[in-house]
């Protein structure tokens, strides 16, 4: 008989401890447990509880009006169905519980897939408390909004210019596409409205591409110059040939309370600009003026250095990017600006990037003129394999979390991730939800007749919250079932 002493039986106690338990319950911290065996196709597919983080994520499908919170484990936490709008496109979480969302009113004027037109507020109990419908022949909200500290609300908003406008502001015939000839062009500009409740709002400031342009093109006209020379300024002709009507094609907001500075997400040029806030609505349309002294003068761009006429097209970073974003104040890599980089003109693939801008200790930033402005490359990159590659034409975003994970929308397809510095995937979930419905599991989300490569469970973005967040208090938080029907 074989006799085990204690020094064996510690060395098989401390494998067992290492080895067979973690390996016993990786299975269980990873997959759903919803008791489902079949073939998964939406709703949960990776709940890594040791990695991810403990939060509840929002999202609100893009074919459909409803708005849901839902908890790591994919079951419904909230919803809202009040809205008779789809979203158009963004939708938030405020401090007080209430969701902020932008909604498509179909208007009269096209913004790229991203038409809004309407801002609802609704609180926790979906209740409509305050809306405000922005969107006439010459002018509509799109895309995204953001809500500020002092309650007003930054929006996203096109507004249209004549074929004549657009010749008086120097911009070379030949290089417009054809229909804006009769239909116009229909840049971009900023609105900053104070909610005046339960219905409507004051426009208190504003930012217009318009003001800040410049062009070798017409030497009659007042902004002839040298783009090379004035980076701070939006050359009319920059990187892009044949222009579009909706030329600039911005596609998110944030503001940076720090600095009082907002970055701008402009898929058009590939780049991300960012303003001065501080200024008046006078000042804004000038070259002078707020804290930094420029006015509305762009005070940084970054992501396609041809676009104002520096560096080579191996210079490129930004490929029609979305969700510009700043990297919270406490959270790991604070004042870094994060996006989802789609790709376009780059091959197959998506990437979500973080960058260190060049700016100073006081919120300026450094710039000299006719060369591409620093930084060189991204400093993270998340990009997806070769086996689980990640690739969103359209839409989509990323925002970082405070555990330094960051959580990312591939929205073409309503693919939530949840990753970790490292790539490694701790939390999936495909929206289950299309314009029809909710989607029974085991059943492929329909493809979208109108879009290629894009199907009916599409989400524009998401924002994951932590469980302690201020909108959370008080609230009733038990789980609920899953959104996706199990046969």
């Amino acid at each position: 008989m074989k006799i085990i002493n204690n020094r064996t039986m510690n060395v098989y106690l401390l494998f067992f401890l290492l080895v067979i338990i973690p390996a016993s319950c990786s299975k269980e911290k990873d997959e759903p447990d919803d008791g489902y065996t079949g073939t998964r196709t939406v709703g949960l597919f990776v709940n890594n509880t040791f990695k991810v983080f403990n939060g509840y994520t929002l999202f609100a499908p893009k074919q459909n009006t409803m708005t849901y919170l839902i908890n790591n484990e994919g079951r419904l936490i909230h919803e809202w169905n009040a809205s008779t709008y789809a979203p158009g496109q963004s939708v938030y979480l405020l401090e007080n519980g209430h969701i902020l969302r932008a909604c498509m009113t179909k208007g009269k004027l096209s913004s790229g897939g991203g038409e809004g037109g309407r801002i609802e507020e609704y609180d926790w109990d979906d209740n409509l408390v305050w809306e405000l419908d922005f969107s006439t022949d010459t002018y509509m909200q799109h895309h995204d909004i953001k809500k500020l500290p002092n309650g007003n609300i930054l929006m996203l908003v096109v507004e249209k210019k004549t074929y004549e406008e657009c010749l008086a502001a120097g911009f070379n015939p030949s290089k417009l596409q054809s229909d804006i000839v009769t239909n116009g062009m229909l840049p971009d500009c900023v609105i900053e409205i104070e909610p005046v409740y339960p219905k409507g709002g004051n426009i208190v400031w504003e930012w217009h591409t318009w003001d800040h342009l410049i062009q070798d093109y017409d030497a009659t006209k007042a902004n002839y110059g040298n783009p090379k020379q004035h980076p701070e300024l939006i050359d009319c002709d920059g990187d892009q040939k044949n222009l579009p009507a909706f030329w600039n094609h911005m596609n998110s907001i944030d503001y940076n309370p720090q600095h009082n500075q907002i970055a701008l997400s402009v898929r058009g040029n590939s780049e991300v600009w960012i303003i001065d806030h501080s200024t008046t609505t006078a000042e804004s349309g000038s070259h002078t003026g707020g804290t930094r002294g420029k006015g509305g003068d762009l005070l940084y761009r970054w992501g396609n250095p041809l676009c104002y006429g520096a560096g080579t097209a191996s210079d490129q970073r930004y490929f029609q990017q979305h969700d510009v974003e700043w990297v919270r104040s406490g959270y790991p890599g604070e004042g870094n600006l994060t996006c989802f980089n789609n790709g376009l003109a780059r091959g197959n693939y998506s990437t979500v990037d973080e960058f260190i801008p060049a700016i100073n200790p006081d919120g300026s930033y450094t710039i000299v003129a006719g060369t591409a402005l620093s930084p060189s490359n991204f400093t993270w990159t998340y990009r997806g394999t070769t086996e689980d590659p990640m690739y969103s034409e359209n839409i989509s975003g990323a925002h970082r979390l405070p555990n330094g994970n960051t959580i990312i929308c591939s929205g073409t397809i309503g693919r939530f991730l949840e990753v970790t510095t490292s790539g490694e995937i701790v939390w999936e979930y495909i929206c289950p939800v299309e314009k029809t419905g909710i989607i029974t599991q085991g059943n492929q989300p329909a493809e979208d007749p109108a879009r290629e490569n894009e199907t009916m469970n599409s989400v524009f973005r998401v924002y994951k919250y932590p469980v302690d967040y201020a909108a959370f208090s008080g609230k009733q938080m038990t789980p609920g079932d899953f959104i996706e029907i199990y046969p």
